[in-house]
Order: structure tokens, then sequence, then C-alpha cells
């Protein structure tokens, strides 16, 4: 596998990838962040160069240093020759097969070749997929680098505009001081290493909340380094009332003045959250969302 390295190629890259969209998202988004100050420190590696066949985006070797962290240890893969995945995984340094890890793609061909390679090396795979959403000018966005790193928070953003139908709530920037309430209500965290994960998010991405009435976030969602919407949460006695869906515009509305692309998942049976994306101008895009976790074996 090759490293590419040179801002021009990466470019070029992003550009080709927006062809492939919705299968190639995860990789996409990835890219775009990379291309606007590496605020992971991510790099990307290609099987081959200019024409490639498969793109595999991974934290750089200083990142991975705790092996058990499954909020940094994760790889974004994008193929179009999924069925020689398994040699690519296996044979070229590319995966560190010693760490819990987790593989996230849009294209459920990849699922095979992961497990062929993890049986190879005795290590046990876990496998998640989500319904995928994504709005109709996805494959719209220009793919240049206009945007400068940092620019958001510098950025015209909507912030404290009154809703439109209640003025007690606030549309606002979520920042790195609220990282503790986002970690305590969200599924997959609550632990020492989400909490530092929720922290890089909020100091590096856009992210966005809805103020209640004592100027704290009631309802919030983040970027993540794929340039996936998550997190989103809503407190309970602020449920129902139409808040998120509100929130998301704003939100959306802004990602889209800066050119940043954006898609997100939901669980199957989440009908709640699959009415809200709706509503927000989402749609079930032709692809699902995988997750493939492995754990070495001990």
């Amino acid at each position: 596998m090759l490293l590419l390295r040179d801002s021009s190629k990466l470019l070029t890259l992003y550009k080709s990838l927006a062809r492939s969209i919705p299968e190639s998202l995860k990789v996409y988004g990835s890219v775009y962040h990379i291309n606007h100050g590496n605020p992971f420190n991510l790099e990307v590696l290609v099987d081959s160069w200019p024409e490639y066949q498969t793109v595999v985006v991974r934290p750089q070797k200083q990142e991975m240093i705790d092996d058990n962290d499954l909020y940094i240890n994760r790889y974004s893969i994008f193929s179009k020759e999924p069925q020689k995945l398994q040699d690519v995984l296996k044979n070229c340094g590319v995966i560190n097969w010693k760490q819990m890890f987790q593989i996230e793609g849009c294209q459920e061909s990849l699922g095979e070749g992961i497990r062929t390679a993890a049986f190879s090396k005795s290590a046990r795979v876990e496998y998640l997929n989500l319904i995928l959403y994504v709005t109709e000018d996805i494959m719209k966005l220009n793919a240049t680098n206009e945007s400068k790193p940092g620019s958001w928070r510098e950025a015209d953003h909507p912030d404290n505009v009154p809703n439109s139908e209640d003025l007690t709530w606030k549309f606002s920037r979520l920042n790195v001081s609220h990282s503790g309430l986002v970690n305590d209500f969200w599924e997959l965290g609550q632990n020492e290493r989400s909490l530092r994960y929720i922290q890089r998010c909020l100091q590096t991405l856009p992210a966005y909340c809805t103020l209640g009435p004592e100027g704290t976030p009631i309802t919030w969602s983040v970027m993540d380094a794929t340039s996936e919407i998550v997190m989103g949460y809503t407190l309970e006695r602020y449920r129902n009332k139409g808040i998120m869906r509100q929130m998301m515009t704003h939100y959306v509305t802004y990602l889209r003045q800066e050119n940043i692309p954006f898609y997100l998942s939901v669980r199957a049976k989440n009908e709640k959250s699959h009415r809200v994306v709706k509503r927000s101008g989402f749609s079930v895009a032709s692809c699902a969302w995988h997750q493939w976790t492995c754990y070495p074996k001990k």
C-alpha cells in the first residue's frame, strides 16, 4: 500500500471519491478533514496511484498507542474490488492486528474480506449495521479546499437565533466545556476514553446545540472525524417538541454554507430518530452503514 501525503494527490482523491458516494462516504468524509487541518492525525493508504482500487484511512502510528481504545483505533475503507480486500488486510501491514479496532464503511461487501483476514489472524469479529441517511445535495458538494482549517469557529454561524416557533430556544455552537454533558448521555461513551474523544471532536470540528431557558444545552449533535453527525441527544423533559429537528436545520444549513460533507446513521428499530431525521431533510441512502469490531487473540 502507498501512503498519500501530497496535498494535490489528496485533493485529487477527494474529487474521485465523490463519484462513488454514498459507498465511499466514510473515506470521503475522512479525507475532507485531512485536507482541512487533519485534526485527528489520519493518513491515507491506496493500493496504487493514480488508478486505485482500495483506499484505507487510519490514524497515524503515534495516535494508536492504546491497544484498547476503540474511539481512536478506527479504520475507514472503500474498495472497488472488495473481493481482494482480504489480501490487503492480511499482507500489507495496513492493520495492527494486536489491537482492538473497528473498521467502518458503507459497503456490505467488505465484510467477507474482513472476516477472512481476521480468521487468519485468530481475531474475533463483531458486526453492526445501521441505516445510512444522506441529503440529496451530498453529490453537489464542490471538492475544493476553500475552507481553512478551524475556520468554522470564526465563521458566521446562526448562533443564538431565536426559534421561529418558540422564543425560549436558542441555537449555539457546542464547545469543549460541554464535553462532560455529551459524554454522560452518549450510550457509547460514559468513560474516560470517550470523554477524551468527545473533547477532541468539540475542539476541532463543528457541533451544534439548542440552549434551554437556563442557557445550557438541552439538545445537541456532534461531527466525528469521518464527517458523520453523531451523538445526537435531547434531554428527556424537552422531547417531542420538535427542538432537535429545528436545531438540525440550523446545523445542516451551516455545513452546507461551509461546503462540509455530512451524513448520519440510525439503528433500524429507532423509529423516533428515523422520523426526526427524515423531517430534517435526510433520506435513506442506497447502501447501509457497516462496522466490524475486531478483538485480537488473547
